[in-house]
């Protein structure tokens, strides 16, 4: 496991941790079972679930981390291999691919609904985790799914509806470098190509939340900017968080894994800020412990080289 440092926000100290998959769930709804990676601390009781969703194209083996990170740190972390995975390689025709962000919130809610078989099936973790203590995380396209959880409404381009998909379940959320509303801010590539950003909003989101954006994440998908990415925070209620991570580009210093090529902005500084940053907030959202959450807040309310964390 590789450990990043950052000045100023050390943290909790890591223990081992085990990590089983592929642990198949069916779902013939879908097409295709669902296979899903849970990674937890081996000791340890009352643990606080991370349910995450991968980016676009990713897999349950992705963000190792963020998950080696947050589960080395007392955390359950739930991982699935949604449909747009590179891994099962879905062809333009396939009439699932219209609504992958849907079967997406599909695949999280069948995790909650198989929490129960998913803990019994990881050796020695039975009895030892707080299912009412869940909190859905995820970058990019994840971040949207994630989001979804917790009451973002995206308009069905097919149906021209916006549903309430939310889960009671999930307590908060955390979306790095995710979508803003979409409308005449897209480009046409991404209104042509990812239509369920057509309309999102994110004004029915009233559960606690941390948002991580990148002031370099210039996405081909959007005329604004990296600003775009901050419509998490600026345009959802209750109470919400901005990390905003210095030179950050769309995979903010490379926290999709540990040996990747997509990275444009690789950095281990910026990595361990969004590992130290994402886990004080786990922890202070989940009541585990506030310590860090206030620390972090402290060290980057300004003047940080790294970065700058505000609330509301």
């Amino acid at each position: 496991m590789t450990t990043y440092r950052t000045a100023g926000l050390a943290g909790t100290a890591p223990t081992p941790t085990a990590a089983v998959k592929p642990l198949v769930l069916p779902a013939p709804q879908r097409g295709e079972d669902l296979h899903v990676r849970v990674s937890a601390p081996v000791t340890g009781s009352n643990l606080p679930i991370v349910l995450f969703a991968h980016g676009f194209g990713s897999d349950l083996d992705g963000y190792a981390p963020l998950v080696d990170h947050w589960a080395s740190r007392g955390f359950v972390v739930v991982q699935a291999t949604h449909l747009d995975s590179k891994q099962l390689g879905l062809t333009a025709d396939d009439p699932r691919k219209p609504h992958v962000w849907r079967h997406r919130v599909q695949d999280m809610k069948h995790i909650l609904d198989e929490l129960g078989t998913l803990e019994a099936s990881v050796p020695g973790l039975a009895g030892r985790v707080d299912h009412s203590r869940i909190v859905a995380a995820g970058h990019s396209f994840g971040g949207q799914t994630a989001g979804i959880l917790v009451g973002l409404r995206v308009r069905d381009p097919h149906t021209g509806t916006a549903e309430d998909l939310s889960d009671s379940r999930v307590m908060a959320s955390i979306q790095l470098a995710t979508a803003g509303k979409g409308g005449d801010e897209l480009t046409p590539f991404a209104h042509e190509n990812l239509p369920w950003l057509r309309d999102q909003d994110f004004s029915h989101i009233t559960a606690p939340g941390l948002v991580v954006a990148g002031d370099r994440d210039d996405l081909p998908l959007t005329t604004r900017g990296p600003a775009w990415t901050t419509d998490p925070y600026t345009l959802s209620h209750g109470s919400k968080s901005l990390l905003t991570v210095h030179g950050g580009e769309h995979f903010l210093g490379g926290i999709s894994g540990y040996q990747v090529t997509e990275t444009t902005d690789e950095n281990p500084g910026r990595v361990a800020l969004v590992q130290q940053v994402t886990l004080a907030y786990l922890r202070h959202v989940t009541g585990t412990d506030h310590t860090d959450w206030e620390k972090a807040r402290k060290a980057l309310a300004d003047g940080h080289p790294l970065g700058r964390l505000e609330s509301k």
